[in-house]
């Protein structure tokens, strides 16, 4: 297969040690979302993701990649930066649940916010933002999506493989396990 045919269908980039990942390892299914937090089809995604754990349990393992479409999301880059020094306090999925059931509210002031409710060093994560840390973190995540083919958001992958179908809770669950 030549480059110029290779095959974007299937998850090209394996799970790596510095993805967000909730669940464990040895999970019977695998979904992988390319997401940005300012996003409505990511925000509704996420109730969808929610259900699906609920129901699958640890049979289900969550990937979490970064993809803020900036160009109509001015406020997603700082936001999955916010996912991320949170995540170095060790809270990085109670901050992606946050900033996902606040999608109106991404404002500089609201993410020092839920830094707050979350119990973090306030003063490292607003200087951590401040000086843009994970900027390269977030962008990184964005060029591994478009090296897997990912053009819009959300971006799913489940057990691996490219889903561009729909992605309503039940055919999720069934795509994912069949």
């Amino acid at each position: 297969m030549t480059p110029d045919t290779a095959d974007t269908t299937r998850l090209l980039l394996p799970i790596h040690a510095d993805d967000h990942v909730h669940g464990p390892e040895s999970a019977s299914y695998t979904l992988v979302e390319y997401g940005d937090y300012e996003c409505p089809d990511c925000g509704r995604l996420f109730d969808i993701i929610r259900n699906l754990q609920s129901t699958l349990g640890d049979q289900l393992r969550i990937v979490y990649r970064h993809y803020p479409l900036s160009g109509i999301h001015p406020r997603a880059q700082e936001a999955a930066e916010a996912a991320e020094a949170a995540g170095r306090q060790d809270r990085f999925w109670e901050m992606h649940d946050l900033l996902f059931q606040n999608q109106s509210a991404l404002q500089r002031k609201d993410l020092i916010s839920y830094a707050q409710s979350l119990q973090l060093d306030a003063d490292r994560f607003r200087n951590e933002l401040k000086k843009k840390v994970y900027e390269d973190r977030v962008r990184e995540d964005f060029r591994r999506g478009v090296q897997n083919g990912v053009y819009k958001t959300p971006g799913l992958f489940l057990n691996g493989v490219r889903h561009d179908g729909a992605w309503d809770r039940d055919t999720l669950l069934r795509v994912l396990t069949q």
